[in-house]
């Protein structure tokens, strides 16, 4: 029975069939409020003895928030890397997202500095978790020859510099989102 349903039963009193009886009627009104009261000390007592330990709870607790932190996701994969990747492909324009698969497609990028190179990003987050295997990036690279587009290296250091920059953007959103005081 809850407290509520309690309280309602002790105070619905059967109706006085007398005035005689009024000696009675106080004693039950004074036994339904020793028991109400009774119910409330028990409450407060049991709150007191959930908050003794709170201590101990608080660290297990905010552990659990620091590793829920690191999957926190409404979508396929983990948010921090997803709005990362976004964030850091800003400027190029984007072919293809699927959230749910984990995929970023940009179309090619011609930057205003380079016009005879142009660039196009795979991103491919491939887990729930905050971690750096969680994350794949490909690049392919075209240059202009006489007007042509014919495709060219990239550069191992261009794709592992793209994919540091979205890993620290990501633990920097996570400690973002975190409660002060515990990242």
């Amino acid at each position: 029975m809850t407290i509520s349903a309690i309280a309602r039963h002790n105070t619905t009193a059967a109706p006085a069939t007398a005035p005689a009886d009024a000696a009675g009627q106080i004693r039950g009104a004074s036994r339904t409020i020793g028991r109400a009261l009774a119910v409330g000390i028990l409450a407060v007592a049991i709150a007191g003895c959930a908050s003794h330990g709170h201590k101990k709870l608080g660290k297990l607790e905010r552990m659990r928030t620091d590793m829920a932190s690191s999957k926190v996701t409404t979508i396929g994969v983990n948010a921090y890397l997803w709005r990362a990747t976004l964030d850091s492909l800003s400027f190029m324009p984007l072919l293809q997202t699927d959230s749910n698969g984990g995929v970023i497609v940009t179309d090619w990028y011609t930057s205003p500095r380079n016009p005879g190179e142009r660039i196009k990003v795979t991103v491919s987050i491939l887990d729930q978790d905050l971690r750096a295997d969680a994350l794949r990036v490909a690049a392919s690279r075209q240059i202009s020859q006489n007007g042509v587009w014919v495709d060219a290296p990239v550069q191992a250091a261009t794709v592992q510099k793209l994919e540091d920059v979205i890993l620290t953007k990501a633990r920097d959103l996570r400690r973002q989102a975190l409660p002060s005081g515990i990242n």
